[in-house]
């Protein structure tokens, strides 16, 4: 009776203790979005260390998968296809309220950017409104700068056209050549780009007011909670030079969205004659 009493006592004990800690279960595949504007391999190499060091910690195979504008990240990011995403604001704004994709860590860039329209210098344009029936440019769907704020701020306006430029460098030429009127993009775009186009030949014609944070590092909620608290987790201890290299902040707060997802519910309930001519913004 006494050993009867005792094998049922270690039984409880031990599945008490194993009901206790979490399983250690494996990720066996993990698919990591990229966007990647450069398109072209050696911008995806930073992500090389990152790579081994993530599936080093996971003992997975990591996949990366780089896409070269928003459209095509917003495609893969709907059907569920990528499990973490390195996703600009726009995208991430998206993923986290339209698609329950949560933020895990943010990314490098200018936090509190802003979204700024620009014309040629020689231009008589005076102001937004002055824009009306004319052909302009914007980014691809899914980009704060360049597609959802810019439309938020031309509301009640109509024009000729609406051109999508595949980056902002392109929107930028196209106002050079007189191809368009004029394009939107972050501030910190222009600034980097009119290095290159020459810094005299455009000028801001319209800044927006609002602080956009950076873009963050996200996670599907196909992941299952105990794995994506294990992946945060190692990806707050990355070493300095994996964080750097892959461009991620392991010790900052994460962004916050609200505004932008705002804008972004108001822009979709505004822009459906886009691809229309005229297209008009009400």
């Amino acid at each position: 009776m006494m050993l009867k009493k005792t094998i049922i006592l270690s039984l409880i004990l031990f599945l008490g203790t194993a009901c206790s800690k979490p399983e250690n279960i494996q990720v066996e595949h993990l698919n990591i979005g990229i966007v990647n504007y450069e398109s072209s391999d050696r911008s995806i190499e930073k992500y090389s260390g990152f790579k081994t060091y993530l599936g080093t910690g996971l003992k997975s195979v990591i996949e990366l998968e780089p896409t070269y504008n928003e459209v095509q990240a917003l495609r893969r990011i709907a059907n569920k296809k990528w499990d973490l995403v390195f996703a600009p604001s726009g995208l991430a704004a998206i993923a986290v309220n339209r698609y329950n994709y949560q933020s895990v860590i943010p990314l490098e860039g200018i936090n509190n950017n802003r979204s700024v329209i620009i014309v040629r210098q020689d231009a008589e344009f005076q102001n937004r409104r002055d824009l009306a029936g004319e052909i302009i440019a914007l980014g691809q769907v899914g980009s704060a700068m360049g597609y959802y704020l810019p439309i938020y701020n031309l509301y009640g306006l109509a024009f000729a056209e609406i051109m999508f430029a595949p980056t902002a460098k392109t929107g930028m030429s196209w106002v050079e050549e007189g191809k368009v009127a004029a394009t939107a993009l972050s501030l910190e775009e222009f600034n980097r780009y009119r290095k290159e186009l020459g810094a005299n030949k455009f000028r801001v014609l319209y800044l927006d007011e609002h602080e956009i944070p950076s873009g963050a590092i996200i996670i599907s909620e196909n992941i299952e909670r105990f794995q994506q608290e294990q992946i945060r987790k190692i990806l707050t201890n990355s070493p300095s030079h994996i964080a750097a290299s892959a461009q991620f902040l392991k010790d900052e707060g994460l962004p916050d969205y609200d505004y932008l997802i705002k804008v972004i519910k108001r822009v979709e309930s505004i822009s459906a004659n886009i691809d229309q001519q005229p297209a008009k913004f009400y």
